[in-house]
């Protein structure tokens, strides 16, 4: 399968490039492999150690009148999950993960169109992320477009999430959206953005997401102020949930220290039909609620009692290859309801960068959890925890 995958993108790009003569054809990847210890494991097991791999490879063709075209298809597995390659050679986890076609202005206004597979950023990645962290990514089927000007960007999506007219898929589901950016505002931007996610069938959701969020920096202080509102229906239910987030951070020479604040709201009442729990749609969760990964899927990991993220983070840079970072979290929740205590815990993040050049880096961290009342009595976590990965990415 791996050969037959390797014949067809080496005879695409001959062809790619026959095809396009003169245009600009560039070829690309990555490989990634990252060692991880867990202890305890989300599975119940007392401990988990794993080495999980990601390769990509890609193309890019720019092509005549502000035409492109870009490809990327990915593998992702474990060291050793086939039994023997000799016998097992399927590659289950191969997978297109970006292929889109795209057209921009070449005079005029600077708009943009792009249809197909791809991966989306908006902002801090708070609600829509790609989650690079993830070997898999995340990446969305549909069309997206946008224009820049002196104002600053603006961009739209239609994505199709689900479509039933798969046999193994029940329900349509999709995300609308747009995320506008303001330039020059109190020494950095401030983004507007409006999302609408809707799932068809019974139960049917139909939830908007308005927000804000303001960036920027003034002097050697940095600082980021957040809100978003949702609104609608999620599972036949009203929604009025929000969340709230704040940062503001110091440079001291090498060295950058930022308190940290945020709120998801969440619900103690769930038998009124209503839902007041803020949900981070297609968020990268990672960047935000600690590296051990204990709130990925916000409300579902924290019982639907919402959120609170007290935090003091800091980084230090070695020299101009090392650079060294140190969180510490508090995690709450934003209702109690039949818990004994809000409090999940704590979390200490460490982390070390070592990057050789553009292309090669080497990332190590560790995380320590001290496990808290909410933690055990949701389900969640009955003792400390201990988490460390060992990372190498060579990306070309």
């Amino acid at each position: 399968m791996l050969a037959r995958v390797a014949m067809t993108f080496a005879a695409t790009t001959i062809l790619v490039s026959s095809v396009a003569l003169a245009q600009d054809i560039a070829v690309g990847g990555q490989v990634r492999p990252r060692f991880e210890y867990r202890r305890p494991a989300f599975t119940g097991q007392t401990y988990d150690a794993f080495t999980s791999m990601r390769t990509r490879a890609d193309i890019t063709a720019a092509l005549e009148g502000g035409v492109s075209a870009f490809v990327q298809v990915q593998d992702v597995r474990l060291w050793g999950e086939e039994g023997g390659t000799l016998t097992d050679f399927s590659a289950k986890a191969f997978d297109l993960h970006q292929g889109w076609l795209e057209i921009r202005s070449s005079t005029g206004l600077n708009w943009w169109g792009r249809a197909g597979r791809q991966e989306t950023n908006f902002g801090g990645q708070r609600l829509v992320g790609a989650v690079d962290w993830a070997q898999q990514g995340r990446a969305f089927d549909g069309i997206r477009g946008g224009m820049s000007a002196n104002f600053g960007t603006v961009d739209v999506v239609a994505y199709q999430l689900n479509e039933a007219t798969d046999p193994d898929i029940d329900e349509d589901s999709q995300l609308l959206g747009a995320y506008a950016v303001l330039a020059n505002m109190l020494g950095g931007s401030l983004d507007a953005y409006a999302l609408y996610d809707h799932v068809a069938g019974t139960p049917k959701t139909s939830r908007g997401t308005l927000g804000a969020r303001l960036n920027g920096s003034q002097s050697t202080f940095a600082y980021r102020l957040e809100a978003s509102y949702q609104l609608g229906k999620a599972n036949d239910m009203d929604v009025s949930a929000f969340m709230v987030g704040a940062r503001l951070g110091m440079t001291l020479g090498k060295a950058t220290v930022t308190a940290w604040y945020d709120f998801l709201s969440g619900d103690d009442d769930a038998a009124d039909n209503k839902t007041k729990v803020f949900n981070t749609l297609f968020a990268t969760n990672h960047k935000f609620y600690g590296t051990a990964d204990l709130f990925l899927d916000i409300p579902a990991h924290t019982g639907g009692l919402g959120l609170q993220d007290i935090a003091v983070k800091g980084t230090f840079a070695a020299s101009s290859k090392v650079r060294l970072g140190l969180d510490a979290h508090h995690f709450r929740t934003a209702k109690q309801g039949s818990l004994t205590s809000p409090r999940f815990g704590e979390e200490v993040d460490v982390e070390a960068r070592y990057s050789h050049n553009s292309n090669f880096t080497l990332t190590g961290g560790l995380a320590y959890v001290i496990q808290g009342p909410a933690f055990e009595e949701l389900g969640r976590l009955d003792k400390n925890m201990f988490w460390a990965y060992v990372m190498i990415d060579v990306s070309f």
